[in-house]
């Protein structure tokens, strides 16, 4: 079992930390935030996908053009002047940041600013120690930073578009074209990859100062990549493209109860036989990637390492897909191979069915168990593994996720025999002001051996608390929390649960 004895932890990404630039970020708030979990008894934080964001994707972690690369915008400001590489006037600005949200517009364009500001400093006077530094990781990433770098840097030579749309010799990939423009953009390259060199570096700080603390990252990697992104134009054959290196099938999820039409994702689906063919390099290396930044590491989608449903890429919507077996088993046998211990986390919710199941199984992987998922009135309503009383010691217990309503949001709109069946359950008065403690003692009192709770149910927030509402692109990802609103008396209070029910 990968989660060596009871304990706790708090879902909150870095861009919902409190900061003054906009946007939380890996400096001085994450490490009072880590801090504060340390004294609140908390052994794990989790976050979501660290991976850049775009505008036109509705700023979700979870569509990114880079499996590998970090967010130039989570990078500290103040980091930077304690690097040398920013003075402090560099981070005087004009722009109006709000407290209780991400302004990503306003947080792009001042950090593109400073960006260019550090670069430069570095270039002119940047010390021999920093640039062995530097150097170091180039080699160390070389793998994916160059593909990611040229990507950037190449996609806003040719106005912004999609890699499809590049001139043929670059779109293709022939080497002694890409050789010649990327020697003409040689200084936004490097600038490119130095960012990422800022990046890792305060993220691997950061981590490592909460490892000093007992406290461990829990990451999240999507199971798809978006088809425009570095890692598709780098490795065509990987992903169904058709002649013109376009997708000729795409992901997403069949019909339910809450959508007549499923959902249609979009992303490419992949070559699993080319990759079969380099024995799932690519997978590997991303896996490996993944677990050098966090000790847990969630699969999202995990229900696609047994079967997914690919959709032709001609369809408006998912209705016409089919279920398409993929090879989980192998690559999952891979990973083990490469890690012994397996310190993976199985998102194995939504419709899952028996070969989903028994492939965990195999794996000895902890599942999700969601608590506003248990508490839907209904003959069979005792039967639901999400029920407290049927859980089992190798699984994860939430009250919530970042998609879902809080606890708070979701008591509000839940139906009255729902709240019945909640309040009986618990037996007690559970009333809109006290149900998020309620719950976030429903979990911590389960056998899961690890409790995850948003930061949003720790304070009780209600639905300006969510954080993203699935099948909607505007609003999302961007809750913040304020300064202070985790103070020490919720610290207090959350560490006195935190040792009643075992989990320090």
């Amino acid at each position: 079992m990968i989660i060596p004895h009871r304990s706790c932890g708090i879902l909150l990404h870095i861009t919902s930390l409190p900061s003054k630039y906009g946007i939380g970020d890996l400096g001085p708030e994450a490490y009072t935030f880590a801090d504060q979990l340390e004294a609140a008894g908390q052994r794990y934080w989790q976050i979501l996908p660290l991976n850049p964001t775009e505008t036109g994707m509705g700023n979700s972690p979870y569509s990114s053009h880079s499996a590998f690369a970090g967010n130039p915008l989570l990078l500290s400001p103040d980091l930077l002047v304690e690097d040398g590489l920013l003075e402090k006037k560099d981070l005087k600005h004009d722009y109006s940041f709000p407290d209780d949200k991400v302004d990503y517009e306003a947080a792009t364009a001042f950090k593109r600013e400073i960006w260019k500001k550090a670069f430069d400093n570095y270039k002119s006077n940047g010390s021999r120690g920093l640039e062995k530094e530097f150097e170091a990781f180039r080699r160390e990433h070389s793998a994916w930073l160059e593909d990611y770098s040229q990507f950037v840097v190449f996609q806003a030579h040719f106005d912004h578009n999609a890699w499809a749309k590049w001139d043929k010799v670059i779109k293709t990939r022939k080497p002694i074209a890409i050789k010649a423009l990327a020697s003409d953009l040689a200084d936004e390259i490097e600038k490119e990859q130095f960012l990422q060199f800022l990046f890792y570096r305060q993220w691997e700080n950061l981590k490592q100062y909460c490892h000093r603390k007992d406290i461990h990252f829990i990451g999240d990697m999507p199971f798809y990549v978006s088809y425009d992104s570095a890692d598709v134009w780098a490795n065509p054959e990987y992903f169904k493209l058709d002649k013109d290196e376009k997708p000729s099938a795409v992901s997403g999820v069949p019909p339910d109860f809450f959508s007549e039409t499923g959902q249609l994702w979009g992303t490419p689906v992949y070559n699993w036989k080319a990759l079969a063919k380099h024995n799932y390099d690519w997978w590997l290396r991303r896996i490996d990637h993944n677990l050098q930044l966090f000790s847990l590491l969630r699969l999202d989608h995990f229900r696609a390492f047994s079967a997914y449903w690919e959709v032709p890429a001609t369809e408006e919507t998912a209705i016409n897909g089919k279920w398409v077996k993929s090879p989980g088993k192998e690559l999952l046998t891979l990973i083990r191979h490469h890690h012994p211990e397996m310190p993976i986390i199985a998102e194995d919710l939504g419709e899952i069915d028996q070969p989903v199941r028994d492939l965990i199984k195999a794996f000895d992987l902890p599942g999700m168990l969601v608590l506003l998922f248990a508490f839907e009135s209904n003959e069979h309503a005792f039967e639901s593994s999400f029920l407290p009383h049927n859980h089992t010691p190798n699984s994860v217990v939430y009250t919530g996720t970042h998609d879902n309503a809080t606890v708070k949001a979701w008591y509000k709109d839940a139906k009255a025999a729902d709240r019945k069946m909640f309040s009986n359950y618990v037996h007690q008065e559970v009333t809109q002001d006290n149900v998020h403690e309620v719950m976030l003692q429903l979990a911590y009192s389960s056998v899961s051996r690890l409790a995850i709770v948003p930061m949003q149910d720790v304070l009780g927030l209600g639905h300006e608390g969510i954080m993203n509402k699935p099948s909607t692109s505007n609003g999302n990802w961007e809750w913040r929390l304020q300064k202070n609103k985790f103070n020490n008396k919720v610290v207090v209070w959350l560490r006195r649960i935190t040792e009643i029910y075992g989990r320090i």
